[in-house]
């Protein structure tokens, strides 16, 4: 017996012949003749060896094996048809548990926002965050520990699918104290002077630094590479040197001796969501890819 050779249609059809006792009243409940009913049986029959109706010129009986064939088919076919409609319907579940990576600057401004946001708009919904620094935040969506990322786009490895949604431009802090902090704005190249406190190598954020320097012909002289602006805040408030951070770090700047003042020419960073290529997310999580997506800040 091959099983791949008998159909879902064919044991429907045999429970309604075995339910309404005859090929033709069967048939006209489905829609079918009553020699493609017969046909059917005939090779349900067949493929099976065994005997599934008596058939008189008055009605069709089960036999004994088709009788315990029907009784467990009606069982297992209400499981099937119970676990299709759980599967079709469960793209509208709006809970579950959601991990989601993210650097420590997306962490504290996007993050917070989103998870109120989440827990009114979709209680049922627990998002999880894990803060790691960026080759982390890559290392666990590559190896699906969570459901996406956060990223600062980076050179993205090809096992990832990605989207842009944020754009956000570099900024200046130093002590309100320091000479330029009154200024609308301050060049790149003023920097060539300065001693810089800036993020680690760790964050994805300092290549792009690195870089914009680099195109405005700025020579650091970095005196501090640390892993946490909260960290870096302090340092400057110390009264040693100044820091280039992206905006979304400044909020934690209010009622502080620091001020932030903007950079010319503009020099910005991009903030993407990540996930596994060809891997599909769960439908909650797919909820959360869209809600942060809708965030949308793009120049």
């Amino acid at each position: 017996m091959n099983l791949s050779n008998i159909s879902l249609r064919q044991l429907r059809i045999f429970l309604a012949v075995a339910e309404y006792h005859g090929f033709s009243r069967a048939g006209s409940m489905i829609g079918l003749t009553q020699s493609a009913m017969s046909h059917s049986i005939g090779e349900l029959e067949n493929e099976l060896g065994i005997r599934l109706f008596d058939r008189t010129t008055r009605e069709v009986v089960l036999t004994q094996q088709g009788a315990e064939l029907s009784l467990e088919l009606r069982r297992l076919l209400s499981e099937l048809e119970t676990t299709l409609y759980n599967v079709q319907n469960k793209k509208e579940k709006r809970s579950g548990l959601v991990h989601v990576a993210t650097s420590p600057t997306i962490s504290a401004g996007i993050m917070p926002n989103c998870i109120a946001q989440l827990r009114r708009i979709y209680p049922q919904i627990n998002l999880v965050i894990h803060d790691q620094i960026q080759q982390q935040t890559l290392a666990m969506v590559v190896n699906g520990e969570v459901d996406f990322g956060v990223i600062v786009e980076p050179l993205t490895p090809f096992e990832l699918f990605t989207e842009t949604f944020w754009e956000e431009p570099f900024c200046l802090v130093v002590p309100k104290s320091h000479p330029v902090s009154q200024r609308d704005a301050v060049k790149w190249s003023d920097l060539q002077n300065e001693d810089l406190v800036l993020l680690d190598n760790g964050s994805g954020s300092r290549p792009l630094i690195n870089n914009a320097l680099i195109r405005n012909n700025v020579t650091p002289h970095v005196i501090q590479e640390l892993g946490h602006v909260t960290t870096i805040f302090q340092i400057l408030s110390s009264g040693i040197g100044v820091s280039i951070i992206p905006e979304l770090a400044l909020a934690s700047l209010e009622n502080s001796d620091l001020v932030a003042i903007p950079l010319w020419p503009t020099e910005t960073r991009r903030l993407q969501l990540a996930r596994r290529r060809q891997r599909s997310l769960s439908p909650s999580a797919a909820l959360v890819w869209g809600f942060i997506s809708q965030l949308k800040k793009l120049s």
